[in-house]
């Protein structure tokens, strides 16, 4: 028997590959599906299950893909209900593969469809869960999220409470868990950085899982500090339920080199956002007009997800060299299926045809603090609620990234503001966004809040975050 688990840090997301006497299971694959088919074909097995936890929010699954590649059956939990072939299955269902067994336990409440995959080995020992988005480390899976429901998500949360208590917690302590995500994914509150666990631990340390717990106490705490979900979530589990473009369709059309006046005539006449990827310090040099930034060497694909709002936006890329067919990649991740290219050369060859660039106003901290008693200094804060409430500099205004789409009308076109995040990607990612919608006077602080608490820049008293 053979686990794997295949973690992508910028979905916080894992996808996992099992296999026994030659035969596989994968469960929550990725969109980009050619990983598992060759890692498959290395080990001279055959893929005969793909097993999704729910209709994942979070990213677009590969399991369509994947099925059509490998003939393997998709199987979901009860309530799944789809438009292509899958095999719905039974609670208690088992599955054979190879010397052990997959036991599937319908877990409603994350969603309706929800479910967590039972491995029982070779000498019938429950071995390990893949529990899907019903119980991380440290946390338990947000019950908000269920699509088309008429149920509400206190409804939701005490179906949790059930599915928690009548089929996970009554497994034994050494069985191990495999979430579907970590620490960095928007699917729960608090989750913890590993990506492995033992339920056992999780008994005593996950306060969700408090034996003394009544139904209302997780009710009330599961649901508090919920923020809403980021926009495209809807989206993605609806593509998951529904279908998609083949992954080489989209990235067939979308990574395609352009020169500049191929790249500006397709921005003016198909109204497509120019989407810049590279590293902040780059876009701040120097950037097409009206260009949003979203590095890749950040959280790309969630920031994308939450600030993009249409799905099916025609983008543009700018990118570092040589990463044009990861950011289309990535892109597709999250759905965002309708890249039509990218700029060869890049920002060199567009200034080399004579077109305009603009920059972004950046200074250090330390410019910062000597401004910082100048009547009329405005500090715009764009970092999360509980990053700003657990400390900020004093009479800084709070616009969270998360939500700018929606409130940028709290900031005023007319007065400069120097933006900060914590450590100045999302800063730059905020003061391109309000750039393109005519907001000139703008200065981001670099090394953002990290920075800024090494100078003597008055700050409020820090709150410990577990306190909040």
């Amino acid at each position: 028997m053979n686990i794997e688990q295949l973690y992508t840090g910028c979905l916080a997301q894992g996808a996992y590959y099992i296999e026994s006497e030659g035969e596989v299971a994968i469960i929550d694959p990725l969109r980009e599906t050619q990983q598992y088919i060759n890692k498959a074909k290395a080990e001279n097995s055959k893929i005969k299950y793909v097993f999704e936890t729910h209709f994942h929010a979070d990213f677009v699954s590969g399991h369509i893909d994947l099925a059509k590649k490998t003939g393997a059956t998709i199987v979901f939990g009860p309530n799944a209900k789809t438009d292509y072939d899958i095999h719905e299955a039974k609670d208690n269902e088992i599955f054979k593969l190879g010397k052990i067994t997959i036991k599937v336990l319908h877990t409603p409440g994350h969603t309706l469809e929800s479910a967590t995959y039972l491995l029982i080995d070779e000498n019938g020992k429950d071995h390990a869960i893949f529990s899907g988005d019903t119980l991380f480390l440290g946390d338990v899976g947000r019950p908000d999220l269920a699509i088309k429901s008429d149920l509400t998500k206190e409804d939701l949360a005490g179906m949790l409470f059930d599915s928690l208590r009548n089929k996970i917690m009554t497994l034994a302590d050494d069985v191990i868990v495999y979430p579907a995500h970590g620490a960095g994914s928007a699917c729960g509150k608090n989750l913890s950085k590993e990506t492995v666990g033992i339920l056992g631990d999780q008994k005593r340390t996950n306060y969700a899982l408090r034996a003394d717990m009544t139904r209302g106490e997780f009710i009330k705490e599961v649901l508090d500090g919920i923020a809403p979900p980021p926009q495209y979530f809807a989206k993605n589990a609806m593509m998951n339920k529904s279908g998609y473009s083949t992954f080489e369709s989209v990235l067939e059309k979308g990574n395609v080199p352009l020169s500049p006046e191929e790249f500006e005539a397709l921005a003016n006449h198909d109204s497509a956002l120019v989407l810049d990827v590279r590293h902040q310090d780059d876009f701040v040099k120097a950037h097409i007009p009206n260009a949003i930034f979203i590095g890749l060497d950040g959280q790309f694909a969630p920031w994308v997800g939450a600030l993009i709002t249409d799905i099916k936006q025609p983008v543009l890329l700018v990118v570092p060299e040589g990463r044009s067919q990861e950011a289309v990649t990535r892109l597709s991740r999250v759905g965002y299926d309708n890249t039509l290219g990218y700029l060869h050369g890049g920002i060199e060859a567009w200034q080399k045809s004579g077109r305009d660039t603009e920059t972004l106003q950046s200074i250090p901290a330390k410019i910062l603090e000597s401004k910082i008693d100048d009547e009329g200094t405005n500090i715009l804060d764009v970092r999360k609620d509980g990053e700003f409430i657990s400390s900020h500099i004093e009479n800084a205004q709070h616009l969270s990234l998360d939500f700018i789409n929606e409130n940028m009308n709290e900031i005023d076109k007319n007065k400069t503001y120097h933006i900060h995040c914590a450590g100045g990607y999302r800063s730059v990612i905020a003061a391109s966004i309000l750039k393109a919608r005519g907001f000139r006077n703008l200065v981001n602080v670099e090394g953002g809040f990290a920075a800024i608490k090494e100078t003597n820049i008055p700050l409020t008293d820090y709150v410990c975050p577990s306190t909040l």
